[in-house]
Formats: structure tokens, sequence, C-alpha cells
């Protein structure tokens, strides 16, 4: 089977015996998206022979892949047993590297939370986010256990795209930051295990997690904002990821926007919370206060108000422009705030809308994200698994 094939529907099975791995993760991916399903269930949604479901399921369970549930008894005949994943088949570990902060998270086959570690910092130098995975590895090692250790099947990373030119925003980054330019991940990160490493871009790594433990199991195509200190997103298309032929899809901060003041800028000069920091600094308050976790933005309301104002208008304009390259049926929006937040600007958002030009298009529907703040880290860990054990994803990612 071409790994490069992209996979755009999960109903469609091939019974050679040649295919089986293919049919493994068609069935492990019907079951993820799915939950619990009986054997005679899963053969109707991925159109395999009841034979050949049957024989598939007794080595995922053998493989401790998948697990029986409780038998359900029916009008008539035997009682159903559902199957499931087994959320102790497999885990993976996922680093989302920041401006301000990085994150690790360790997932188990079912996305389930194992572990969970966060730095924050002023500025991200190569040595203080390696220092940070190396001591967070150990400590998820000893936190998850040696039997869930052994099943681990990779290290998402998800980093922006080319982080060394993030100083050319606020003109006084260190010029060790521009080291970043001659880092390799895979590299570093062989210094402290041999795992295989699977970078993703962070705007991509996000939607990876909406897509699989959000909203994506009801959409079929949709654009994807994500709102940190710079904005980027994701791209689904036919119920997949698209990444891009070099991993940099979905790069929505340089689209062109307006602002409030009539002037044409970038969409990451508007919607992002670097401008919010900024105000917070004119205003005399410490921007730190934005990225320490549990979030609390309302000491700084004021300043709150008008970015989402004008993070609402910029993101607006950015929905049209996307939904005329592609007829999304929805926008998704989330981002690294309160949910308080979020839920106030995608109502903005919906208004705007409302008074763009949009004549030639059908506008998508405005929906809020479901995953928040640990979206880069936890999509980070689902590319792993994903490239593994399921169908959909790119062969950019499982190369």
């Amino acid at each position: 089977m071409n790994k490069a094939a992209a996979i755009k529907s999960l109903r469609n099975g091939v019974n050679q015996k040649e295919l089986r791995d293919h049919n493994e993760r068609l069935i492990l991916s019907v079951l993820q998206r799915n939950g619990h399903l009986s054997g005679s269930e899963i053969a109707r949604r991925t159109h395999l022979s009841a034979q050949t479901v049957s024989v598939i399921l007794r080595k995922l369970e053998r493989d401790s892949l998948v697990v029986k549930g409780k038998p359900v008894k029916g009008k008539v005949g035997k009682p159903s047993v559902p199957m499931t994943l087994n959320p102790k088949g497999a885990a993976s570990i996922g680093y989302k590297l920041g401006r301000r902060s990085s994150e690790v998270i360790v997932t188990d086959l079912c996305g389930n939370r194992l572990f969970q570690d966060h730095l924050q910092y002023d500025i991200a130098l190569p040595q203080t986010i390696f220092d940070f995975m190396r001591k967070s590895f150990d400590a998820a090692l000893r936190a998850i256990g040696q039997k869930r250790a052994a099943k681990l099947c990779g290290i998402g990373i998800a980093a922006p795209f080319e982080i060394w030119k993030w100083g050319a925003s606020d003109g006084n980054t260190p010029s060790d930051f521009l080291s970043w330019k001659d880092v390799s991940f895979e590299q570093e990160v062989a210094r402290f295990t041999d795992l295989p490493v699977f970078m993703v871009n962070d705007g991509t790594s996000a939607c990876w997690a909406e897509q699989v433990y959000g909203q994506g199991r009801e959409l079929q195509d949709y654009a994807y904002f994500f709102v940190s200190t710079f904005i980027g997103g994701g791209v689904v298309l036919n119920q997949s990821v698209y990444n891009g032929a070099r991993g940099n899809a979905a790069a929505f901060g340089p689209l062109r926007v307006g602002d409030r003041h009539g002037r044409t800028r970038q969409l990451l000069d508007i919607a992002s919370i670097h401008s919010l920091e900024a105000m917070l600094v004119r205003s005399g308050h410490d921007p730190r206060a934005l990225w320490t976790q549990p979030q609390d933005w309302n000491g700084f309301a004021k300043e709150v108000d008008v970015w989402i104002d004008e993070t609402a208008y910029g993101i607006a304009q950015a929905c049209v422009s996307v939904c005329a390259v592609i007829d999304f049926e929805a926008v998704i929006v989330d981002g690294f705030f309160p949910a308080s937040v979020r839920r106030r600007l995608v109502t903005q958002i919906r208004d705007d809308l409302l008074h763009e030009d949009s004549r030639g298009l059908i506008l998508p529907r405005l929906l809020e994200g479901r995953i928040g703040v640990p979206a880069r880290s936890l999509g980070a860990a689902s590319v792993p698994i994903f490239a593994q054990y399921f169908l959909g994803a790119h062969s950019a990612l499982a190369d």
C-alpha cells in the first residue's frame, strides 16, 4: 500500500491478504472514531467480509490493541460483543514549543493523558527547550511506569515554521536566538532516546487535536485557526489533516487583511496574542500573566476587549479569503486563551462576518474549538500514534 495515498473515507475495505495491514488500520480507525462496535457493525462500515473482520480482530486482540466490551443482548440470537480500542495498547509523547512556554503530554491509544508538564520562560532558546525536553522525558517515564513506557511509539514535536525568524517581530531578541536555524530536533532528541521523532507545524498540530479529539469527527472539510503568540492554523479535507508538500499548509498568519484604521497588514500583526502583549506593556501590566497557568485574564479586561474587537475583525476577513479558495463547510477558532475569551471572540467574528462582502461565496459555519490551550501538544502526541496504527496520517509525517 502506497503510504502517500490519502485516505478519504473509512468505508472501503479490501479483502486481499497482502493488504491486511491497511485493513487493520481501517478497523482501528473505525473504532477510534466510533467507540464500541460489534464485529458485524465493523464489517458493515468497512465493507470487509465478516470472516476478514473476525480474523483481524482476533489478531488485534492478541496484540493488545483492542478489547472486548460487555455483551449486548438483542431480541433474537446470541448477545453481541462490542470491540473497542485498548487504551493500554500504545502510548505517545507530544511536545509543544512556544515563544513563551513549552508543554509535554503523554497520551495512551485513546488520547487519555498519562502525564503532563509545562515550562514558562521569557524567550525560547535551544538550551532551555532541550533541557526541558530531556528532564520531562525522564519524569514521564517514571510517572507512567515501565510497562506503559515500553508501549511508546514515538515523539511528536509541534514547532513553528522557521522559528529563528521570530526575532524580527519585536526587535529585542538576542542574537543567539538565531541558532535555531542550525538545530536538528532529531539529533537533540537522539541524545536521550531512540524513539522516532515526528515534526509537525504547531498550527497544524493543534488542528490534529481538533480533528482527532474535537469536532473533526462531525465535519468533512474545514479551516482551523489557532490564536497564540502568533496566529496559525490547519486545513482538513475529506476528513484528513492536510500538511502540504513542505509541511507548512494553512500558514494563515501572512494573509493580508485590513485593520480598523483602514491599513492593510498581515493577519499575524492584528490577530495574535503578541499584539495583546504590546497593549499590556503600554498600560503598565506584566504581559507574562497571559501565559500563567491556570489562565486568568480578568485583571486586564479593558485591553482584552480592544484586542477581541481587532482580532475578530481580522479573522472575519481571513475567513472570507480562505473560503474563496476552498468551499469549507466550517471554520473553527481556538487558541491559547481562557474559554470565556474564546467564546466572546467567536461570537464577535460571527457578527463581523455578516458585514463582510461575501458575494459569490457560501459563508461557513463559525465554531468554537473544543481543545484549547493543550491543542498543540495533544496534537503532536496524536501524530506518532496515527502514523503507526490509524489511517489518515500524511506521508510527510510518517516517512
